[in-house]
């Protein structure tokens, strides 16, 4: 999936001569805390909720409040992964979404980001989840699935999270198998590190409620 198929409707943009107190509103109206800003129909920049607030003459247009916005945004082709990195990068609720000559497009929020994944095959599917411990230098993708498959399972889905201040990967693997014993087992048998399974009908309950409970806080 790509920046342009995240564009929402949802969210309008500002105009720079709106002012701080109407961003505010929409600010609250939306559910965001931060805004993109237009001139001319052309994207100037990203306003925040704490910029705003960190102003006296709330009246004021933007362009009269602030000389110089931030300018963050993707371009419509970047892959759904550049854009949660430029929303982790910059910290911000909403990202603007640009053509290849910067015409402004649209924009997505970080709420829309969650529910995507949340509906993701991989993420609602049943099945268990293995957490391995590996160095960096004997990671291999590979040789997990072909463990997984040996016992007749499949690889749903992998995160790897890794340190700058350590040589060792933990990788999550999310399997479409509930019982996972025979699984660690043969992991065990080839040196791997467990370092957390989630295996029970127990776990999919819970994991399927704060699904649930994620949903019903979005829709707020």
């Amino acid at each position: 999936m790509i920046a342009k198929d995240l564009i929402t409707d949802e969210i309008p943009p500002l105009k720079h001569t709106d002012t701080g107190d109407t961003a505010l509103r929409w600010m609250d109206e939306f559910k965001v805390s931060h805004l993109p800003v237009l001139k001319n129909d052309n994207y100037v920049g990203l306003i925040s909720e704490s910029d705003i607030l960190d102003k006296q003459d709330l009246e004021e247009t933007l362009d009269k409040l602030f000389d110089h916005l931030p300018r963050p945004y993707v371009k419509d082709a970047a892959h759904i992964y550049e854009v949660l990195f430029r929303v982790a990068e910059h910290k911000i609720s909403v990202i603007p979404i640009l053509a290849e000559d910067e015409t402004y497009l649209g924009c997505t929020s970080i709420h829309q980001l969650i529910t995507l994944i949340a509906n993701t095959g991989s993420i609602r599917e049943r099945g268990g989840i293995l957490v391995l411990e590996v160095n960096q230098n004997d990671y291999s993708l590979a040789q997990m699935a072909q463990i997984v498959e040996s016992n007749n399972a499949k690889i749903l889905s992998s995160y790897i999270m890794s340190s700058s201040d350590s040589t060792k990967l933990e990788v999550t693997l999310k399997i479409n198998q509930i019982e996972l014993g025979r699984i660690i087992q043969t992991f065990e048998r080839y040196d791997y590190t467990i370092a957390a399974s989630y295996q029970k009908s127990s776990f999919d309950d819970d994991l399927q409620n704060r699904y649930d409970a994620l949903l019903n806080f979005l829709k707020f």
